[in-house]
């Protein structure tokens, strides 16, 4: 059998997934027991894989699967931790404290705070995270959505500390035959893995650099009032500074510390350094930028999510670098 074919047949279960969620909108629950049949098919037809083993990677599966699911259990215990402690709503006002610009609260909010979570909690959690507070910004629900679905994207290959890296790579390729090949390269799994790591974070990093420009046009462009990319790139010295400020300590970590803490630190390092810049007027704009009134909306923008900033019981206002404090000594107790 040729080489494309067999690429072909190796696809099948990334675009059988893919054709069933995206093109017949079909729910995970059904789509993705579907795509694991057409693995075991096409692995036992194409593959010549026995029984025995499949139903052994199978069984392997799951267990990695438990380690995912402990990680995901985790970020939802985080994200009840900090809507209960009102320590959510304390980091959405002191982000909204520092600027009116709506395009310099995209970058502190929804790139860097959407990178910190994506690096501590991954699977989708800074979308679920970082929509509703720019809903409760007065965000468009519309806007928002893109914002939070942006986020995913250079931070995502280390988030969940490191798990699409450790158990994506790792896991996917710890087998005796690759093994071998290596330990007869003279090069171990760990080696292996961490040079994955630096090429992944230069690649992402260089594209991070431009991820917050990307993020503010998109906005201006399709919600402004003008519709207007130059309104945007008004931000672009800005945008460029926030994206080097995280990109930096994101490949420095990468390079030293390995996968599981590079997206983490990028975002540590860069948001008070950012914050920072915001109250000298570093690089600020000379006009703020903000949406028209929202009678003039058009409907889709609309969306059924409703969040209130000042809702609920009111208590006394907790500094900003007070309410981050727990994270920093968490990122610190893992490290050592």
């Amino acid at each position: 059998m040729s080489t494309t074919l067999l690429a072909i047949f190796a696809v099948v279960p990334i675009l059988t997934a893919a054709i069933l969620l995206v093109g017949f909108r079909m729910p995970a629950k059904r789509a993705m027991p579907i795509s694991f049949l057409a693995t075991a098919i096409v692995a036992f037809l194409v593959w010549d894989i026995s029984v025995v083993k499949i139903a052994a990677s199978s069984i392997q599966g799951l267990f990695i699967t438990f380690d995912i699911l402990y990680i995901v259990f985790g970020a939802i215990v985080l994200l009840n931790l900090l809507k209960y402690s009102t320590a959510l709503r304390t980091i959405r006002e002191g982000f909204s404290d520092l600027t009116k610009d709506r395009r310099i609260q995209v970058v502190i909010i929804a790139w860097l705070f959407g990178s910190f979570i994506e690096g501590a909690a991954g699977f989708g959690t800074p979308a679920a995270i970082v929509a509703p507070l720019l809903v409760g910004l007065g965000y468009p629900a519309f806007c928002a959505v893109m914002l939070g679905m942006m986020v995913q994207s250079t931070a995502v290959s280390f988030g969940a500390v490191g798990t699409p890296v450790l158990v994506g790579v790792g896991g996917g390729l710890e087998s005796p035959e690759f093994t071998a090949e290596l330990a007869h390269r003279g090069i171990g799994l760990t080696d292996y893995i961490q040079m994955v790591t630096s090429e992944v974070v230069v690649l992402h990093g260089i594209t991070g650099i431009l991820m917050p420009t990307l993020m503010v046009v998109m906005m201006t462009r399709f919600f402004g009032k003008n519709k207007s990319w130059k309104e945007g790139l008004q931000v672009l010295p800005f945008t460029i500074f926030a994206g080097l400020a995280f990109t930096i300590p994101y490949m420095l970590t990468g390079f030293y510390l390995g996968p599981e803490f590079p997206s983490i630190l990028g975002a540590l390092v860069a948001i008070p350094i950012v914050v920072v810049a915001i109250k000298k007027g570093f690089l600020m704009p000379k006009t703020i930028w903000t949406f028209e009134e929202e009678d003039r909306w058009p409907s889709h923008w609309f969306g059924t999510l409703s969040v209130k900033l000042n809702g609920g019981e009111q208590r006394k206002k907790m500094p900003l670098l007070k309410a981050w404090s727990p994270y920093f000594l968490m990122v610190a107790l893992l490290v050592l």
